[in-house]
This record gives structure tokens, C-alpha cells and sequence, in this order.
């Protein structure tokens, strides 16, 4: 199981600390592979990106026109955390559904 967040994100770390055999990949400092960021954009739409964030605030119109793959990849702070990817399944954010569905 790999969960793609940030190593200082308070969300990210509850789901870490719940899920001990889980991966933490830091979608900083190792970016998310091209497949597994296609493959969540299908599943999540724009539900993927995270437009509350500050770097997305930080953001100029035009870099909010931009599609939303190339957004995050060039902002991969702006995908919503965690990630999770469990085999072909993937999860997105910590909610209480997502806790259920992975048995906690």
C-alpha cells in the first residue's frame, strides 16, 4: 500500500500512524508517477485537486486555467491528501468512509 501525501501534513500522518504497512511517498520531494496521477485523475475528477489549499490561493488566474494534470505536476502540493493506493484501488483523503472501506 502506498500513501502519497506530505511528511508533515497532520492528515497524512493520522493515516500513516493508522495503516503501519503503508508507504509514505512525499509527493514534494518524489513527485507521484505519471500513471498513478492519470490513473487518480480518472477516478477523482477535480476532486483530485485541492482548492483550499495556499498554493492554490497563491495561484494567478491563468495557472488556475491550466489543466489540471499539468497542475500538478508542476504544483504537487495542489493534490488533495492523502492518496492512497491499494493494488487497483484508490482512495482519496482520510474521510470516514475511507476509513471504513480500508477496515478501520
Amino acid at each position: 500500500m502506498r500513501l502519497y501525501g506530505l511528511k508533515n501534513c497532520d492528515t497524512c500522518r493520522k493515516a500513516l500512524k493508522a495503516l503501519p504497512e503503508a508507504e509514505l511517498i512525499d509527493v514534494r520531494a518524489d513527485g507521484v508517477p505519471k500513471e498513478v496521477l492519470e490513473a487518480a485523475l480518472a477516478a477523482f475528477g477535480p476532486d483530485l485537486l485541492n482548492t483550499r489549499s495556499t498554493t492554490w490561493r497563491g495561484l494567478g488566474e491563468a495557472e488556475r486555467e491550466m489543466p489540471p494534470l499539468t497542475l500538478l505536476r508542476e504544483h504537487p502540493a495542489l493534490m488533495k491528501r492523502p492518496l492512497i493506493v491499494a493494488g487497483d484501488v484508490m482512495y482519496l483523503g482520510w474521510s470516514k468512509e475511507t476509513q471504513t472501506a480500508l477496515g478501520l
